[in-house]
């Protein structure tokens, strides 16, 4: 069973290709994907590798969790399973009002 990680405080000159190298040391990578701004095509700094055992990404967390990798101490650990972000944006709010301060109860006040 494929085990993906999650793979963080990547360097922005860090390549698909060089952590593939990299991951493929603890064992077979079935897919390495770095995460880019949509807007300036730089990377975000964080990525995601699907390793193809569980074996092989426990191996992975264990020798690459700290690793320097582009003078970048790496974070590697079990990705977080995918949630839907539109269910923030279709009214579940969540413990965003309390964190903003807002009091509830309807409209919020005008600064004027």
């Amino acid at each position: 069973m494929a085990k993906k990680l999650y793979v963080g405080n990547l360097s922005y000159n860090s390549t698909q290709e060089n952590v593939r190298a990299l991951f493929a040391e603890a064992g077979e990578v079935v897919d390495v994907a770095i995460i880019m701004d949509r807007e300036t095509g730089r990377s975000r700094g964080f990525g995601f590798v699907e390793m193809a055992t569980e074996e092989g990404g426990r191996e992975a967390i264990k020798r690459f969790d700290g690793y320097m990798l582009d003078n970048r101490k790496l974070t590697v650990n079990e990705a977080r399973p995918r949630t839907d972000r539109r269910d923030d944006f279709n009214g579940n709010r969540g413990n965003r009002d309390r964190d903003r301060g807002d009091r509830g109860g309807g409209m919020r006040r005008s600064r004027f």
